[in-house]
């Protein structure tokens, strides 16, 4: 899949395209439609599928900390579009030109002049441009003049309640994996590149591949039964996974630290992806190290007698 990154890098080889513009954070099931129609159209058309999405997102830009909770970064978001076959996403800075753009404005640079759409696929409720001005009639009469269709996709629903990004942060916050796992139909990852650490862990018996978080994800802070995969390993293998500040360290940034059993993996500088399969305990804080140390293997052996427990069938 191929990153763009800011109007100035649009080329003429990316003219033709069928596209959806939004926020995709998360990629749910209202999401995965919407990708499904775009394969659709891009059979019809024989053109690639672009996704164009905004770093930061809108309302990050406009409420600053107030914003709600991402479900993933831009390294997560990357890897699930990848993963349901859009070819190319655009990532557009969003900061005060952007903002400032008309609706009319925004079309004419991104949908005609720089890919030359041939579809345009949105959620029903998209809009776009300054104040919000555009919508998706706007959308619909622009493309009539410029060669493009437009269409909106309506709500998807799992068991009577919309697929939406609010319910899946939600439902992670709570967190209820089952019902992730029904919004999102797979269960919920964390994307990230290993970083060097304290190395506590090796120190404590459990070393740990920790993946820095630029902004505090919307899962709850905790330890839970995980499975990572990297290049090489790309099967997955089972784990523990702590994420959050690490208050018995006084610490205040968010990471998310996984140790991996039976395997003693070389994995600094590499992708990981960890997949998130039951929750075993809130974050806490200990008196020590010692009692650090004691609850890190109990919280070990919980997460080794769930995969015992997921290969067993009921």
């Amino acid at each position: 899949m191929e990153l763009i990154r800011g109007l100035h890098n649009f080329a003429p080889r990316h003219r033709g395209s069928v596209v959806s513009i939004g926020n995709f954070d998360g990629l749910h099931r209202g999401h995965q439609a919407l990708i499904a129609r775009l394969r659709e159209l891009s059979a019809v058309h024989g053109l690639p599928i672009t996704v164009v999405t905004f770093e930061p997102m809108p309302r990050e830009y406009f409420l600053g900390a107030q914003a709600p909770a991402r479900i993933a970064d831009l390294r997560g978001k990357i890897h699930d579009l990848a993963r349901y076959g859009v070819h190319r996403v655009v990532v557009l800075p969003f900061g005060p030109r952007l903002a400032a753009m008309s609706a009319e404005a925004f079309v004419e640079a991104v949908l005609v002049d720089g890919l030359a759409a041939r579809a345009v696929v949105v959620g029903d409720d998209f809009r776009y441009g300054q104040k919000r001005a555009g919508d998706l009639a706007l959308l619909q009469q622009i493309g009539a003049r410029a060669g493009f269709s437009a269409e909106g996709m309506g709500t998807v629903e799992v068991a009577g309640e919309r697929s939406s990004s609010t319910a899946l942060r939600a439902a992670l916050s709570e967190p209820d994996l089952a019902h992730v796992e029904r919004l999102l139909d797979r269960r919920y990852c964390i994307v990230g590149r290993v970083r060097h650490g304290l190395k506590l862990g090796r120190e404590l018996g459990m070393p740990t591949a920790n993946v820095h978080l630029q902004r505090p994800p919307a899962l709850a802070h905790g330890v839970y039964a995980v499975r990572a995969s990297w290049p090489g390993c790309p099967q997955g293998a089972a784990g523990v996974a702590s994420l959050g500040v690490r208050p018995t360290l006084g610490m205040t940034t968010c990471l998310l630290e996984t140790h991996v059993f039976d395997l003693k993996p070389d994995l600094y500088g590499q992708e990981v992806v960890i997949e998130f399969h039951k929750f075993l305990r809130p974050q806490l804080k200990f008196d020590g190290l010692d009692a650090l140390a004691a609850q890190m293997q109990a919280d070990g052996l919980d997460a080794r007698n769930h995969f015992k427990r997921e290969l067993i069938p009921s």
